[in-house]
């Protein structure tokens, strides 16, 4: 398919830009709603092209300093509310200064991304955070939470030769304090404090910072926020501290296959092109080799800061008020005369290349002019439509007949990597089965055929106007999305596009422009093109590593045979075509006419033997859309491990074969989703009212006609043996799956889980074409949980990724008489007071299958610190809080129920978020619809006592604690150096010769040291928990 336009989520469309009129000293009157600019009517600036169903209005203003700001106000929230409706407690709230802790952790780095091809549909198997995370969508979708976002026109380009990583570590630098408020961390204290969140980000050419937080707190927050951008601390005494967050972004990166063709792929750059410069930044070269040669690292990023964090090239969107006082500076920096940076002998070349994960996929790259300039044409987006599409005579098509490939992406994401002032990135990324590794060279003679075709036939008008269409449909009825996410897009699309496309410009086709597109697709030649073949069987056979992320590749020039066939002329192959008119666009948007009284939560309209239908109508936000939702149960699925792993065959099966018919109602924007879920398949469906019941009918009649033919059940059983070993090779999930297990009664290594939303407006005789048995017994749809002893339990495994420094620790507490308003409180203090214990740190309240606890878990790596040892800094930590939260005030107690009050009072932001909500207590089987209510009303009425004295009895004698700790590979460990590592794994895959994924399910358990002497240690899991009692079946209903 396509490759996705990173600025589209899944809940909207967003983006914004600038260039334009409008002139200011203030951003605007502190007193005045966002967007209104003093005039009569209130109307936003008519320049800025919107979405009819946008609730939203704009103005842009451009400050005498060189700052532009586009000011945002969502009326939305207004509609048959005051807007300081919600502030009844703000008396109390002005004066409760006593947090329970200034001291929190706060780091601001970007995340990674972890590649999502095998196991996109993969998550945690018990409904361990079902409440938890919906209390965070609740959060992320506040409508009354305020935000804003910068964005900077530098990034890691910018970096100095001699201090790799520069940029970076500026965007961490920042937020540790400022003049006016010299506190390391109290900006993310003042967040958590209330509701709020921050986050920032380095690209090759833009920085980007953002934040939310409650509206009636943002003005204070704007300035605290503003200050680390006039006048930051940057203390010097931070620098080693912060140096080691930089450090630790870097050790997550490594394991990620996405991030190491990223980084082998700029090494082929010239040179002196920045695309070659190592932009992630690590202990090595932000603190090991200053030091080496005297470089003042301190100095530099001061120089660095003042040179380049200047208001004239900075954008800022804020939905809300503010106000700013940047000074202008140096000129931006220019790399656009750098271009044709992979011009060079290392470019056209077949690199194979040993991937972390078990997976075969080739790759191939052209680098092509910069087409940012083309984005009202969009030739990428055009040319990708066509190579990413599934249908009949489509690439994709002609691969899966043959059982070569499994999936298909093409374009460019619209990163800084992919597209940038110096070029723009076109890749076509296959996912091949084993046969298809052993014909790679066929597979990419199957695209250069498919690429010829298009460049004879030319740009087609008919499907350039059928993507506008799609794509204007989804622009005309775009849901809204979360605030910080919306304001961070615009930010940066102010950079790109001009005043009044700043909403459309990231989103729209404007103008069919023929010459404009074969200009881009005309360069797509087998001659300029690269190729990066990944796969596990070239380990052994790679002699060279890229030297930051260590990843083993060879490289060699493309096969003579192949390379004469491509360079002179060759035969279109007939079975490949442009795909026909699609059937699933949708035209008819008008509102479904109510039958029904509107009701708060969905109504059970059919109930009996067979299965029960829920039904809610939308009266909110009235666009013609819907949700569908449906639990197919089975008391098959959980008999045995066996059936475990055939039903996860049968839906994976089920996808493959539904996906070129469904195809067409994917890209017209016809959601759907197949799910094994524990107890039987899940199905969701999400789109415009006219078309979706083609789509549902259309699964339904594979579901109904389900056939796996012998070549399709082989590739597929190989596949999942490829993806259970990829998910269990991150630590992360490991160590998730093991805490899961070891508390709970389960027959097997569990399936992941994705939970998602509620039914719609479907008839139920749709399913008439199945056949449905009443259930012998009842199914539940939650499993028996283990009895932990009083007594401390740690079950420590070695991870699975051989030479992975990462580890992760996991301090769980089980109880089960918790009043769920006392759980959910205990996470938001922790979170407020947490401190920086080492990188990535989360307080955890676990909902497993009803049985109520919380835990601790610290992200960490072998090289730094040993597992035991962090776990005794979360004993601390807990102490200390412990302390902290007893000598706590009555009237900051008051503040932390205050802040959880309105977050979970807070509506939802598009009908996405109802749905999801509704949906959780549907499948779970408790159908407590009003459960944000309850628990605010449960919250006023709690004491400060109760929730010290359930935080005691958790930590007093007695506790059912377990931890668990996957343990990564490193000196703090007791490993050998890295070097040594292959051989190990040479040793290791010797005594696996049945299969290339050798025991990937038999986990190396470790002996406790001295440290942590008074621990059982677990060596065994079934035999631990066939040894407790079981918790009855749990359901929170109150």
């Amino acid at each position: 398919m396509p490759q996705t336009n990173k600025f589209k989520s899944a809940a909207a469309s967003s983006a914004a830009q600038s260039a334009g009129p409008d002139r200011g000293e203030a951003l605007r009157d502190p007193n005045a709603p966002p967007g209104d600019s003093g005039g009569d009517d209130n109307q936003g600036d008519p320049q800025i092209i919107k979405s009819p169903s946008d609730p939203k209005q704009y103005r842009y203003i451009e400050l005498s300093n060189g700052l532009r700001a586009l000011l945002i106000s969502d009326l939305s929230g207004l509609d048959g509310k005051a807007e300081d409706e919600d502030d009844e407690d703000s008396e109390e709230e002005e004066e409760e200064e006593e947090a329970v802790g200034e001291e929190e952790e706060g780091d601001s780095g970007e995340g990674t991304d972890e590649e999502s091809l095998e196991e996109g549909d993969s998550q945690d198997s018990d409904f361990e955070e079902l409440d938890e995370d919906n209390d965070r969508k609740k959060k992320k979708g506040s409508e009354k939470q305020s935000a804003a976002a910068l964005c900077i026109g530098v990034g890691s380009f910018s970096d100095p030769n001699d201090l790799p990583g520069l940029a970076h570590f500026l965007e961490h630098m920042v937020f540790m304090g400022s003049e006016k408020y010299p506190s390391e961390n109290g900006f993310d204290a003042f967040l958590k404090k209330h509701g709020g969140s921050d986050n920032a980000s380095t690209d090759c050419e833009r920085t980007i910072f953002q934040f939310d937080v409650q509206r009636k707190r943002f003005k204070e927050a704007l300035d605290r926020w503003a200050q680390f951008f006039i006048c930051p601390l940057m203390i010097e005494d931070a620098i080693d501290r912060e140096v080691e967050a930089v450090d630790s972004e870097y050790q997550l990166a490594k394991p990620s296959d996405s991030h190491r063709k990223e980084m082998l792929f700029g090494s082929l750059a010239k040179p002196n092109h920045p695309m070659s410069k190592f932009c992630w930044g690590n202990a090595q070269t932000l603190k090991t080799e200053p030091k080496e040669k005297n470089i003042n690292v301190y100095k530099r990023l001061r120089e660095f800061w003042k040179r380049y964090y200047s208001a004239h090239y900075m954008t800022l969107a804020v939905q809300s008020k503010g106000r700013n006082g940047l000074e202008k500076s140096s000129p931006k920096p220019d790399f656009s005369e750098q271009l044709s940076p992979f011009e060079t002998p290392a470019f056209n070349k077949l690199y194979r290349v040993v991937p972390v994960r078990k997976v075969h996929a080739l790759t191939i790259t052209w680098a092509l002019p910069p087409q940012e300039k083309h984005y009202r044409v969009k030739p990428l987006h055009y040319i990708a439509w066509l190579i990413g599409h599934e249908g009949t005579g489509s690439i994709l098509s002609m691969l899966r007949r043959k059982c070569w490939a499994l999936a298909l992406f093409g374009g460019n994401s619209e990163t800084g990597f992919d597209q940038n002032t110096t070029y723009s990135i076109f890749s076509i990324s296959i996912t091949l089965t084993d046969e298809g590794f052993q014909n790679f060279y066929e597979v990419a003679h199957l695209v250069f055929q498919y690429l010829k075709m298009l460049q004879t036939l030319g740009p087609q008008q008919r499907i350039y106007e059928e993507i506008q269409k799609i794509e204007a449909n989804e622009f005309h009825y775009q849901e809204q999305t979360d605030p910080i996410e919306y304001v961070e897009d615009i930010c940066e699309n102010m950079q790109l596009f001009p005043k009044e496309d700043f909403l459309t410009g990231d989103q729209l086709m404007f103008d069919f422009k023929p010459e404009v597109i074969s200009a881009a697709l005309n360069l797509l030649t087998p001659e300029k093109a690269n190729l990066l073949l990944l796969s596990p069987e070239h380990e052994g056979q790679c002699p060279l590593r890229e030297k930051w992320f260590g990843t083993q590749y060879s490289v060699e020039d493309i096969q003579q045979h192949w390379r004469e066939l491509w360079a002179g002329y060759f035969d279109l192959n007939q079975s490949l075509h442009l795909p026909a008119e699609n059937k699933f666009i949708a035209t008819d948007f008008a509102l479904k006419t109510s039958d029904c009284p509107d009701t708060e939560y969905p109504v059970r309209i059919m109930n009996n033997d067979r299965g029960c239908l829920w039904y809610k109508k939308d009266n909110k936000f009235k666009i013609p859309k819907a949700y569908v939702r449906f639990h197919l149960i089975s008391p098959v699925v959980q008999k045995s491990p066996k059936n475990l792993v055939l039903f996860d065959l049968f839906v994976n099966i089920l996808v493959h074969n539904l996906a070129e018919p469904a195809y067409e109602a994917d890209v017209a924007q016809l959601e759907y989703k197949l799910v094994a879920g524990e107890h039987g398949l899940v199905i969701k469906v999400k789109g415009f009212n006219h078309k979706l019941p083609l789509l549902f009918n259309l699964i339904v009649d594979y579901l109904a006609d389900f056939s796996a033919a012998p070549d399709v059940f082989s590739m597929f059983a190989e596949q999942l043996k490829k993806t259970y070993f990829n998910i269990l090779i991150k630590p992360e999930k490991l160590g998730k799956l093991a805490t899961s297990y070891t508390s709970t009664l389960i027959n097997s290594l569990p399936l992941f889980l994705k939970k998602q939303n509620q039914v719609a407006f479907f008839s139920f005789p749709t399913f008439s074409k199945l056949q449905f048995k009443k259930l012998s017994v009842e199914v539940p749809v939650l499993f028996r949980v283990v009895e932990l002893p009083q007594k401390h339990h740690l079950c420590k495994v070695k991870s699975l990724n051989k030479g992975d420094a990462n580890s992760e620790v996991t301090v769980y507490y089980q109880r089960v008489p918790i009043w769920a308003a006392i759980h959910k409180l205990f996470l938001s203090t922790c979170v407020l007071s947490l401190w920086l214990l080492l990188y990535h740190v989360y307080p955890t309240c676990r909902n497993t299958s009803g049985v109520l606890g919380f835990s601790v878990t610290v992200e960490t790596q072998a090289t730094k610190f040993n597992t035991e040892l962090v776990e005794t800094k979360i004993e601390e930590f807990l102490v200390n809080f412990g302390e902290k939260m007893n000598s706590l005030s009555d009237e900051a107690f008051k503040t932390q129920v205050t802040a959880l009050v309105k977050l979970k009072g807070c509506e939802d932001t598009h009908l996405g978020e109802e749905v999801d909500r509704n949906w959780t207590e549907v499948v779970t089987q408790q159908y407590v619809f009003d459960r944000l209510s309850r628990e605010i009303d449960a919250l006023k009425l709690m004491t400060k006592a109760e929730l010290v004295n359930w935080f005691m009895e958790h930590r007093g004698e007695g506790n059912r604690k377990l931890s668990v700790h996957v343990v990564g590979y490193g000196v703090e460990e007791n490993d050998p150096p890295s070097e040594e590592q292959p051989a190990a794994r040479e040793e290791e895959e010797e005594g696996s010769k049945m299969s290339l994924y050798g025991e990937v399910s038999k986990l190396t358990f470790l002996p406790a040291s001295t440290l942590l002497a008074s621990a059982t240690t677990i060596t065994d899991i079934r035999a631990f928990i066939s040894t407790l009692n079981l918790y009855p079946y749990h359901k929170i209903l109150k």
